[in-house]
């Protein structure tokens, strides 16, 4: 099993939306010790901080964000149901790697859904398209300067964008419980496929300019080669 990875200190922040104490008062309350180590560590896989493989203590966790092994153990409990990690009693919490099973199933579900809601989305709205260039100026901006995290997030805000325009709640909560997953196998192609970053952002560009045509067809088409992509990378077909 890997040795674990260094860690780094990433204090909670205030909540938001509380009043701002007088100077000599007490300060603004933290979230709970368990949700800030839940942050803590989710955050950091997602961006591959703790990358998969890596091994991660009660002791160290504690230590990094600056709390006690309780609430510790109650955060990695949840990150295990939402399968991220592996808890392993007395030894730690292991992350675990995106598998080629996970890129098959996300990609699966997407297909069904994004299929479906780029037909409902023709003809777009005007806000639709506006939106759409918007996020995608904002991940070419993120993509020229290396953040592929700010990138993978926007990337995935677009194809939200085009799954809410049909107005299926239903659908758009489905979707939702794939954010995590997205983000995270988003996050590990930049960095291993830094020539798919530019593949990416014309397919984006090609969705787009069909919702701007009006040719159903077409978007279906692009959508179905661009999320397609990632069969090809869970059968090992891509290098």
């Amino acid at each position: 099993m890997p040795a674990s990875a260094a860690l780094t200190a990433a204090p909670g922040t205030p909540a938001t939306g509380a009043a701002a104490a007088p100077p000599t008062g007490p300060a603004a309350k933290q979230p709970p010790a368990a949700d800030r180590v839940y942050g803590h560590v989710k955050q950091a896989v997602l961006d591959r901080r703790y990358e998969g493989g890596t091994l991660l203590t009660e002791g160290e966790l504690a230590e990094a964000v600056g709390v006690s092994r309780t609430p510790v153990r109650e955060a990695l409990l949840r990150l295990e149901v939402e399968g991220l990690i592996k808890l392993y009693p007395k030894k730690g919490a292991l992350v675990l790697p995106v598998s080629a099973q996970e890129i098959a199933d996300v990609v699966e579900t997407r297909l069904l859904v994004e299929e479906h809601a780029i037909r409902k989305a023709v003809p777009a709205p005007p806000r639709l398209i506006a939106r759409l260039a918007e996020l995608l100026t904002e991940q070419k901006a993120h993509a020229a300067a290396g953040r592929f995290t700010e990138a993978a997030v926007t990337d995935r805000c677009f194809h939200v964008e085009i799954v809410r325009s049909g107005g299926n709640e239903i659908l758009s909560r489905l979707y939702e419980q794939l954010r995590d997953r997205q983000l995270r196998m988003g996050v590990a192609v930049m960095h291993s496929h830094p020539d798919r970053i530019a593949k990416t952002l014309h397919e984006h560009e090609e969705i787009l300019d069909a919702l701007r045509a009006g040719d159903t067809d077409r978007a279906v088409d692009v959508v179905h080669r661009h999320i397609g992509w990632f069969s090809g990378l869970a059968r090992g077909d891509v290098r």
